[in-house]
């Protein structure tokens, strides 16, 4: 079943049909559909986009298997282009829950398994000491290979993959597998998308078409973009520390001396272990809107997606793995996928990140989400489930900044659209 049937067919009551202009000089508008459950979804949705300057969003929601919000607006460029039904953007680490997702399809199907050690699969891994590590300690960020600053000398090398996996594979753990976790900001894509690589001898963005594109009718899914799918992709207005002017530097600044306060009130926690995992030389330098950054396959950072389609995918498994008739996950899989793995203070983003096997408790405001899997990303992306609720909720946009797990933006969506699903 496509993706972009009509709110009109997915619902059994009679759909609001929603259009909010802006006013004034704004060439901001935002269009689609809602289910009038989720009405205040909407008018926040609305202060979302913004107004009188460039950008734009889109945002998806299903409940119950529905499609109950379908929403977008703003501009896809900083010409006034609008952003249209079809608008895709690069969606930063909320294409760690995709390509999680993706492993997982192959667990289902036995091909490998998280309690393996890497190197069954792929033994150049066992280089400098990681012979011992696990599949479940790279989904669940334990492996200790986060610092990307010292294993390559500039971003740009996060475009090509071989050497992304040479340099995987000499790499030394900067803690004891297992006895530790650090968010694997930039790294942790190569890891699990090389893996997907070795037990189906295809590239990565042929395996995710075929296991989860082609079989859920999500015609905005990439990683690794086409060439003819590039008139879709949005332009990312750009700030914080990938727009260029040495931002990354004076973000480093800040981390140090953040640090430094730190330690004199005596928090024990190194903000040092951010700039490792998060600012590889060169990455404000490297250019995020250019046809071949978005062309490579970078399963951890550049991910190009519709809310529509990331809000689909999220359905099945907020519906036990099983969407219209098709089921891309089983419910014993998704259990142990869902399952989480550590509670702790986490070394690069420092509080508890509770991870599951590729994914992390998403952020709300209130509401508890107990059984809900998701992956929110830098400058506000996000995309999640709820497995108690059968809800799911997607964010995309193309401007703003935000932290490595997403701005107070994807957060106010989902709080409101868990408290919307309550009320129903």
């Amino acid at each position: 079943m496509s993706e972009a049937m009509s709110l009109q067919e997915r619902l059994t009551g009679a759909p609001v049909v929603l259009t909010l202009k802006q006013t004034g000089t704004s060439v901001s508008q935002s269009e689609g559909f809602i289910h009038p459950d989720f009405w205040s979804v909407a008018r926040l949705f609305k202060s979302l986009v913004p107004d009188n300057e460039p950008g734009g969003a889109a945002l998806c929601i299903y409940h119950q298997g529905r499609k109950v919000v379908d929403l977008w607006g703003g501009t896809s460029d900083t010409k006034g282009t609008p952003w249209k039904t079809d608008t895709a953007s690069i969606s930063y680490s909320t294409t760690k829950g995709v390509a999680s997702t993706l492993f997982h399809t192959l667990v289902d199907e036995g091909l490998i398994d998280y309690d393996e050690p890497v190197c069954k699969h792929w033994p150049e891994f066992a280089h400098s000491g990681k012979a011992a590590i696990t599949i479940r300690q790279v989904m669940c960020h334990e492996a200790g290979l986060y610092d990307i600053r010292a294993m390559i000398d500039h971003a740009s090398r996060m475009m090509d993959w071989n050497y992304m996996v040479r340099a995987l594979e000499a790499a030394h753990p900067v803690h004891e597998p297992g006895k530790a976790h650090g968010y694997h900001g930039l790294t942790y894509g190569y890891l699990v998308g090389e893996l997907i690589q070795r037990v189906t001898g295809k590239p990565f963005s042929q395996v995710l078409e075929e296991k989860l594109a082609l079989p859920l009718g999500l015609e905005g899914l990439f990683i690794g973009l086409p060439a003819e799918q590039s008139r879709r992709k949005a332009m990312l207005i750009l700030s914080g520390i990938q727009g260029g002017g040495g931002r990354a530097d004076r973000y480093r600044s800040y981390l140090g001396t953040l640090n430094r306060w730190l330690r004199m009130i005596g928090v024990p926690i190194d903000l040092r272990e951010a700039e490792k995992a998060l600012i590889p030389h060169g990455i404000d330098q490297l250019d995020w809107n250019s046809p071949e950054f978005a062309a490579a396959s970078i399963p951890s950072a550049n991910g190009v997606f519709t809310a529509r389609s990331l809000a689909r995918l999220y359905a099945a498994l907020a519906a036990g793995g099983e969407l219209d008739g098709v089921r891309i996950l089983s419910e014993k899989t998704l259990f142990r996928a869902a399952t989480v793995q550590n509670r702790t203070v986490d070394r690069v983003i420092p509080f508890p990140m509770h991870w599951r096997l590729g994914y992390h408790r998403p952020f709300l405001l209130g509401p508890s989400v107990r059984h809900a899997i998701g992956h929110f990303g830098f400058g506000g992306s996000g995309a999640w489930a709820d497995l108690d609720r059968n809800l799911s909720v997607a964010l995309t946009l193309n401007s703003g900044v935000g932290t490595p797990v997403g701005d107070l933006r994807i957060i106010r969506v989902s709080t409101a659209a868990a408290r919307c699903a309550d009320r129903r």
